[in-house]
């Protein structure tokens, strides 16, 4: 065993077959931490190199396809509101070929940075924290990093790569724009949002269980929410109407009403109703104030006065909520003139008038 008890200030041979002693390779104190450098097969044969770049752009051909057949996909199969079956066939192959675009890209960018980029090991030493003291040192690094980067990944001279990649970048956002067509109206929204389930004689009935609303049982203060009757019988895919329609209705003093010019046979004796879509976003206004005789809208805020024909007091609302025309049957019951005159909901399509 070595003494290692005392020192002497002199250098001390130690025989390399010594017991309890290593020899280190001279590389390993040299570059301590990293492996040697094995090259890999494409890096010493050519025929390798070029086999390896034609599977990089496959990849990236392979994102082309994809994109393309998620847009062929989304006209071939459209989704039919009356079969259900429909809607995964779309769902199923727009996911096929947007994954394919995705995973190609991916795949591929993997593979040219494993088989075809530099793969030697790179030490970068710590910014001591002092800036260059010029600008044009800092262009200048700018620039050597660049250039570094562009030899190492071949972009520039692996053409086949470049004009792949650029084509499955270009080609990859084109699924998602064709789907953003769903989000304009298939029609003209003013004539959608203006027609609604009331017509002259459809009677006011509670919502959600459609009872009919005599004009003797909305007292002062009371707010009833509402749905034209029969409208609780409607198949599930007809919920949209149900959006449209939705209805609160409630009762003043005939004298606390200012009625415009024209709707002065709009209310029956203190009785009104106004749609319950706000017209800022479409958001349910389903808060009454009594007191005040304010609706509110609980999602921003928006606040009319049913003293005022609903107008806006309050809150990014930019138009009153639209007024149901009533009167009664000849059973006291409350039914509705007509549609209403304006339409419905959000004031958003006023924008594309």
């Amino acid at each position: 065993m070595a003494d290692h008890g005392t020192s002497t200030g002199k250098d001390v041979a130690i025989p390399a077959d010594a017991p309890g002693t290593a020899v280190v390779a001279t590389d390993a104190i040299e570059n301590p931490g990293f492996p040697p450098h094995r090259p890999r097969v494409s890096d010493v044969d050519p025929k390798k190199e070029r086999q390896n770049e034609r599977r990089v752009a496959w990849f990236f051909w392979a994102s082309i396809v994809g994109s393309i057949f998620a847009i062929a996909a989304y006209f071939v199969f459209p989704i039919d509101a009356d079969d259900p079956g429909s809607v995964r066939t779309n769902n199923a192959l727009l996911g096929l070929g947007m994954a394919l675009a995705l995973f190609g890209i991916g795949f591929g960018a993997v593979h040219w940075s494993k088989s075809l980029m530099e793969g030697h090991d790179l030490v970068e030493d710590r910014n001591a924290g002092h800036p260059p003291q010029e600008k044009y040192e800092k262009r200048a690094g700018a620039a050597a990093v660049f250039t570094a980067g562009n030899q190492e990944s071949g972009f520039t001279r692996r053409k086949l790569i470049r004009n792949s990649l650029i084509g499955a970048l270009v080609i990859f956002p084109l699924p998602a724009v064709v789907l953003f067509r769903d989000l304009a109206p298939a029609e003209d929204p003013v004539e959608l949002l203006k027609h609604t389930m009331w017509k002259k004689g459809t009677r006011l009935a509670r919502d959600p269980d459609g009872t009919p609303i005599k004009a003797s049982e909305v007292t002062l203060g009371s707010a009833f929410h509402v749905i034209p009757e029969g409208l609780q019988d409607l198949e599930h895919g007809k919920l949209e109407e149900k959006a449209k329609a939705a209805v609160l209705l409630m009762r003043l003093k005939p004298e606390d009403l200012t009625v415009s010019e024209g709707k002065e046979t709009w209310n029956y004796q203190g009785i009104v109703a106004y749609s319950k879509i706000c017209t800022h976003v479409g958001c349910p206004v389903a808060l009454y104030e009594q007191q005040t005789h304010h609706l509110l809208c609980p999602c921003h805020q928006s606040q009319f006065d049913i003293k005022e024909e609903a107008k806006v007091i309050f809150g990014p609302a930019k138009r009153p909520l639209p007024q149901l025309p009533i009167a009664v049957d000849d059973e006291g019951y409350l039914i509705a003139q007509s549609d209403f005159h304006e339409p419905v909901g959000p004031s958003f399509w006023e924008r594309s008038l």
